[in-house]
């Protein structure tokens, strides 16, 4: 298979497969326990720690290890809201952000928060000036760093700039943008951030929450003291070390990495219009991240030119919900204006270290065959 499919999840680096393997055979012992076989456990996962905050600009003690993006964005959405219950009871969210900040939204729209939502624009980002406009007992902000379909950069500092000034604190999911942009919790002036492991080389299950200086954060899972007392329950600590060396590996990389996907991608979309001139690429003009490529094929319904590409060795992902034959457009591509018989179309090209710019040639091949394919066939049942 050609494999460009790395923003659902990236093959784990052999190094961090080497560290987990280690870890199980090595560090059997809780890192909660005081004897000497438990400390070094709680050692393994400092060293982690402090790996994953290099990457991150912050401060290793800000760090806490949860399972995952979902769980990270639950935790610092509503955890925060608690905290901030004093001034308010309302929460603010983009129209484009993961299905795990729009849950944990919905989680505190049935305690009672009132929701308000940021609307995006036709390019696929949100206008920082949107902010001026919410009540004044919104007490937290939740924007995405990159968005997951299109890939899209969003303006998280200006837009952490105008929610402090009014005083909000600032919530960002940045799974997607880790490993492939720089991030640096101090310049985004985020108050919590969060990644997971899988979207940069490391297994799945497992994640980290950054809560920066004295944020105000109350601790979902709670029972015991674990991770600075904001997230109990022992630490999955093999998974937790190979998160550290991919987050060691992606920082030592970024530079060189960066500029060798991005020629990728443009190698790619130049392909794509010349394969299929009427082909859209969604947020073409806004700043995005240089793996991902969301495009439509008018005609092509995603789900019909999704298998056609797996039968003949592409992985992607369509660009809307796919289920009982019917297609539901992404809420994304909706929220950016663009119109429901385009969004049905539209396929996520993602790629990622194991990419090579042989398999984008190939691809391209590929993609072009099923494009005329299923377009033919559409126009034949249409007939």
């Amino acid at each position: 298979m050609i494999y460009l499919d790395h923003n659902a999840s990236t093959p784990v680096r052999p190094e961090a497969q080497a560290a987990m393997a280690a870890c199980l055979a090595e560090h059997h012992a809780n890192p909660s326990s005081l004897h000497r076989d438990g400390q070094r456990a709680r050692a393994a996962i400092e060293r982690a720690r402090e790996q994953v905050a290099s990457l991150l600009g912050a401060k290793s003690g800000e760090v806490v290890f949860v399972s995952g993006g979902t769980e990270g964005d639950h935790d610092a959405v509503i955890g925060a809201a608690w905290a901030l219950e004093d001034r308010g009871r309302r929460v603010a969210i983009s129209d484009i952000e993961h299905h795990a900040v729009h849950g944990a939204a919905q989680v505190l729209m049935r305690m009672g928060y009132a929701i308000e939502r940021l609307p995006a624009t036709r390019e696929g980002f949100v206008d920082p000036k949107v902010v001026d406009s919410l009540p004044a007992d919104t007490t937290l902000l939740s924007l995405m760093l990159a968005n997951n379909e299109t890939g899209v950069l969003q303006p998280v500092a200006e837009v952490a700039t105008r929610a402090h000034a009014r005083g909000m604190r600032v919530h960002c999911d940045a799974v997607q943008a880790a490993g492939k942009v720089p991030i640096d919790v101090r310049t985004l002036g985020t108050d919590y951030l969060v990644i997971s492991a899988h979207k940069l080389g490391g297994p799945k299950g497992v994640g980290a929450l950054v809560v920066s200086g004295d944020a105000p954060i109350e601790p979902l899972l709670r029972g015991s003291g674990h991770e600075h007392g904001l997230r109990g329950g022992t630490e999955n600590l093999p998974g937790i070390v190979a998160m550290g060396v991919a987050a060691e590996l992606a920082a030592g990389e970024l530079g060189t990495e960066r500029a060798r996907l991005m020629a990728l991608r443009q190698r790619f979309e130049t392909g794509l219009s010349e394969l299929a001139r009427d082909v859209v690429i969604h947020g073409e003009r806004a700043p995005r991240l240089p793996n991902t490529v969301n495009a439509s094929f008018p005609g092509a319904r995603s789900d019909r030119l999704l298998m056609a590409l797996d039968a003949r060795g592409v992985a992607a992902s369509a660009g809307s919900a796919c289920a009982s034959g019917a297609v539901e457009p992404s809420p994304v591509l909706i929220a950016m204006g663009v119109a429901e018989d385009l969004a049905v179309c539209a396929l996520r090209f993602s790629f990622g270290h194991t990419t090579s710019a042989d398999e984008i040639e190939r691809s391209l091949a590929i993609i072009g065959e099923c494009v005329h394919a299923v377009r033919a066939s559409t126009a034949g049942a249409r007939a």
